[in-house]
């Protein structure tokens, strides 16, 4: 059964840094892309980077040059570094592992099969 942990998160300033990670177990880690999306109040969950299961990544618009995805297959990690943070990336953060292995990543949704629990980040302006 896979599983995903997510500590972290927490209340920061805009303009700061924080940093996500998401410890995997129960799939062979370096054979899968994996994603960051998240959730604000009153909204649908939305995609915001993904980093394939050989390094590539991508990223929503709304956080390119600002979020940065990446992944240790020693440690079984994927990581997401946010700076410049604004108010409008409060949200509940979620990583997920894609279903299929050797995917070169995905934006989408349904493409993940496990999801963690989920990480309050909230901005203050």
């Amino acid at each position: 059964q896979v599983q995903l942990a997510e500590p972290g998160g927490g209340l920061v300033q805009a303009g700061g840094s924080l940093r996500l990670s998401c410890a995997a177990s129960g799939l062979t880690f370096s054979d899968y892309a994996m994603g960051w999306f998240r959730q604000a109040p009153e909204k649908e969950r939305e995609f915001v980077a993904t980093i394939s299961w050989s390094g590539d990544t991508f990223y929503a618009d709304s956080v390119k040059g600002r979020f940065t995805i990446s992944r240790s297959n020693a440690k079984n990690t994927v990581y997401l570094e946010m700076n410049s943070r604004k108010p409008e990336d409060t949200a509940v953060y979620y990583c997920a592992a894609e279903s299929v292995r050797y995917r070169s990543g995905s934006r989408r949704r349904s493409d993940f099969g496990s999801w963690g629990q989920g990480t309050q980040v909230t901005v203050s302006s």
